[in-house]
């Protein structure tokens, strides 16, 4: 049995498929919006934490698909607020940024899934309709290592306000070394 059918039998037993998408990067989030709504979800949009929390509490959404860091905030703040109002959604995290405590923190807060970015529809999709007793299923396309140690080296140069000395002092690398990673595109 294929994937998709899958997908359709599940959803039409679920029925709600009302899913509210929180990122602040609009060309993603318009995105994701777009693929779920040709799946059949009927998508809601918020681009910050205070937004997502007075959408969420308007329209009680079945399914979430949130952003760890927000513009202002964490959104494990949202996922909160989604658990405080006993809606049951499933709710999915993404973030740029994966690591193992902070998929453990939105797993505590009510997360049934954890998904590094870029992640795609499909992806996204697999995760909000999966059986919580079943193992979720490895991406089709996840990252690979190169995308994985580029993500971290940005993520670092951001905490560290794009300072390259610091940068490069806190990897424990070459100021250098760094400076040309930081001007290439980031691999696949």
């Amino acid at each position: 049995m294929n994937v998709t059918k899958n997908t359709q039998d599940i959803t039409h037993v679920i029925g709600d498929k009302s899913l509210i998408i929180v990122d602040d990067d609009n060309p993603f989030r318009e995105r994701l919006s777009r693929a779920m709504e040709k799946k059949g979800f009927i998508v809601s949009q918020a681009e910050s934490v205070k937004n997502a929390i007075n959408l969420v509490r308007i329209k009680k959404p079945a399914f979430a698909v949130v952003d760890l860091r927000l513009g202002d905030g964490n959104g494990l703040e949202v996922v909160k607020e989604i658990q405080n109002l006993k809606i049951n959604s499933k709710i999915v995290m993404l973030t740029g940024y994966g690591n193992i405590p902070t998929a453990v923190a939105a797993i505590k807060e009510g997360a049934i899934d954890y998904l590094a970015k870029p992640a795609d529809a499909d992806d996204v999709e697999k995760s909000l309709l999966a059986d919580p007793k079943d193992k979720p299923l490895p991406p089709e396309n996840p990252m690979s290592a190169d995308r994985v140690k580029w993500e971290h080296i940005h993520r670092v140069f951001e905490l560290c306000n794009r300072n390259v000395s610091e940068t490069a002092r806190r990897l424990k690398m070459h100021r250098r070394t760094l400076q040309r990673i930081l001007s290439k595109r980031s691999p696949r």
